[in-house]
């Protein structure tokens, strides 16, 4: 099975996201690139094509009108806790939004969704967490929709410098960049630069579409998201 031809990303313009669109974009196997965002992407290509809108609920709509689809559908799509304003928004968008997205992309044809979620997505740790209950019901609805292939990418904290700064965000980055000096293996499990999650989410997908991918779901945690993303880079 040949890797995907067209790939469609939501989030894009995000943390994780805008390397996930980097990589498509650089990748000689993928001809066309879609986007759904509320401003821009930053970068330009002959291969994408993109569609910006404020009002998030006409992204699915316009998914459904892409021809032909989209074989990939990537979702690394959230907003922060100050952006979105309340805890009944930011479930809005990073739960309930995200779920229609991947009902719209199974709609449309698509044969392999990639979604990135967050490390304690499953744990019972994480059921006392909103942000975690968001992924994993994420999870849960993009797992049984039944697409050709689901990857899951569960990343700790995603290192690297954000557009909007987080009031800590360059605190726990020096934190968990320092386990590396002490172990490496330990900040592979603690924390994954934002462009190897990119790099890792793409990749992971054309493994899958060409039959490559070990479990299905493929549930790619920290360490294997570094692996992944670091032999891509080299490749």
């Amino acid at each position: 099975m040949a890797s995907p031809a067209t790939a469609a990303v939501f989030g894009s313009t995000g943390h994780s996201g805008q390397f996930i669109l980097t990589t498509l974009l650089a990748s000689d196997s993928i001809k066309t690139v879609y986007t759904f965002s509320r401003r821009a992407p930053k970068v330009e290509s002959a291969k994408l094509s993109t569609y910006v809108d404020r009002d998030t609920s006409k992204w699915a709509s316009s998914l459904l009108e892409i021809q032909p689809p989209p074989n990939a559908v990537f979702s690394a799509l959230a907003v922060t806790h100050a952006e979105a304003g309340s805890m009944k928004n930011k479930w809005k968008i990073d739960h309930d939004l995200n779920i229609e997205l991947a009902k719209a992309a199974k709609a449309a044809g698509a044969k392999t969704f990639v979604f990135i979620s967050g490390a304690g997505a499953r744990s019972m740790v994480g059921a006392y967490f909103a942000d975690m209950q968001m992924k994993k019901g994420v999870e849960v609805a993009i797992e049984t929709l039944g697409f050709d292939h689901v990857v899951v990418l569960r990343p700790g904290l995603i290192l690297g410098q954000r557009e909007t700064p987080h009031p800590i965000g360059p605190l726990l980055n020096t934190i968990v960049r320092g386990f590396g000096v002490i172990s490496g293996g330990l900040q592979d499990r603690l924390g994954q630069e934002a462009e190897v999650v990119g790099r890792a989410a793409v990749r992971a997908a054309q493994l899958a579409s060409e039959g490559k991918a070990p479990s299905k779901p493929w549930i790619l945690d920290g360490p294997e998201i570094v692996k992944l993303g670091s032999i891509m880079k080299r490749g």
